[in-house]
């Protein structure tokens, strides 16, 4: 089959972007494209948790996320409305601190990063078909936004879907979804100047996740999630609703009520839980488009980061020879389902707001432990510490001690049966 590429990519966000500049940099022939043009705005909890931060850093990228104005944070407090747990984010791959980039930002560096490399980027493209021959996907078709432009077809040995959790490519290509869970929480965003913050700061209350964050331009950015089926009567008076949540967390509230709402409140029920079959005949996934999860645990960016990472490298072994492709796209959808079907698992639990007296027992015992072992627990909810290894049974001892233990097992068997 001739091709006008070697692969094309629709999307150009964190996953595509990075992608187009991965496969670039090795030689391939690369052509990006999205309906956006950028900079771009987009709903986004903005963290980029260590494992993403190291992907930028390696990249040559994270200087220029620190030039723009962006902060390093490097310290969290976590309070569960019963302790508070304060510390600094474990050392990951040379890097110490998450960052909370605007969208307008940080998707406009890496789509200027994926040019730099050598990519081809279409922006403001709409994909119609993805075009099947021979039993897999031979490539795209479809113009630009607006005007009279006539079609394009894109002829190419692989197609990367990485837009986003409704992926058309995914749809087209009919890839199975082997996990896969509704909705249960919404969330809602903005901005306030003259916030401050003490490092990142979140908060869980009953049926309440909020999250308050340094982002660019001297902004904090508030997250707030609540169940999904709230959203409505939230939504009627969104504006004292936030306001009211915010009341909940310590003194976030009155620190809000002094500063200025700097930009509208955004805010969705859009929040899937979808786990996808990442690669087929001619197709692959990454990001969101391959899995995709509720935003509370604020791991979307750093994801996507390592799966582009992870896809690119199987990509590039597959079309240079070094393996047979669908070996290597085998092996990423390993490597990707190892690194987050744990988090995947542990977010739905938290997106539920069910009560969880397994995590209450371990917040009182890592509030009466040697700070090192806080500082573990944060590396864990920024994805640097692997979520399966801290929970077993005897890294959980240590911390909680065997009493705890078995609350602990004993409150598990318990939600399992209810």
């Amino acid at each position: 089959m001739n091709t006008d590429v070697d692969v094309v990519i629709v999307g150009t966000r964190p996953a595509g972007a990075a992608s187009a500049m991965l496969l670039a940099q090795a030689g391939l022939r690369v052509l990006a494209v999205d309906r956006a043009r950028f900079p771009s705005d987009t709903l986004s909890t903005h963290q980029v948790q260590l494992p993403g931060v190291a992907c930028l850093r390696r990249w040559g990228l994270l200087d220029k996320v620190a030039a723009s104005g962006c902060p390093a944070t490097p310290d969290v407090r976590f309070d569960n409305g019963d302790v508070v747990l304060a510390g600094s984010y474990p050392r990951f791959e040379d890097v110490d601190a998450v960052y909370s980039p605007r969208r307008t930002i940080l998707d406009a560096i890496m789509v200027d990063a994926a040019r730099a490399a050598g990519a081809e980027i279409l922006e403001g493209f709409d994909v119609d078909e993805v075009l099947a021959e021979d039993g897999g996907v031979s490539g795209v078709r479809g113009r630009p936004r607006g005007g009279d432009s006539a079609a394009r077809t894109i002829r190419a040995r692989l197609v990367i879907g990485a837009d986003g959790k409704h992926s058309r490519v995914a749809q087209a290509v009919g890839a199975r979804a082997y996990q896969e869970h509704p909705a249960r929480s919404a969330g809602i965003y903005t901005y306030w100047s003259g916030l401050p913050v003490d490092g990142g700061e979140l908060y869980a209350r009953e049926r309440l996740v909020v999250g308050a964050w340094p982002t660019n331009d001297g902004l904090t950015m508030t997250f707030v999630g609540i169940p999904v089926a709230e959203f409505r009567g939230f939504h009627a008076d969104i504006e004292a609703n936030l306001l009211a949540a915010l009341d909940r967390c310590a003194d976030l509230g009155a620190r809000a009520r002094d500063a200025v709402r700097a930009e509208p409140i955004r805010a969705t029920p859009d929040t899937p839980n979808v786990v996808r079959q990442p690669y087929g005949p001619g197709w692959a996934l990454v990001g969101d488009a391959g899995l995709v999860m509720d935003p509370g645990t604020g791991q979307g960016i750093g994801h996507a980061l390592r799966d582009a990472e992870s896809l690119s490298a199987a990509v590039i072994a597959g079309l240079t020879g070094q393996s047979p492709l669908e070996t290597a796209l085998a092996a990423h959808h390993a490597r990707r389902d190892k690194a987050v079907l744990p988090m995947y698992k542990f977010t739905l639990g938290l997106a539920s707001f069910a009560p969880d007296p397994a995590g209450a027992i371990l917040f009182r015992a890592l509030a009466r432990a040697d700070q090192s072992r806080v500082d573990e627990f944060l590396g864990v909810i920024t994805g640097a510490v692997p979520l399966d290894e801290y929970m077993k049974p005897g890294n959980m001892r240590r911390i909680v001690g065997l009493g705890g233990l078995l609350k602990v097992i004993g409150s598990q068997i318990g939600r399992r049966k209810g």
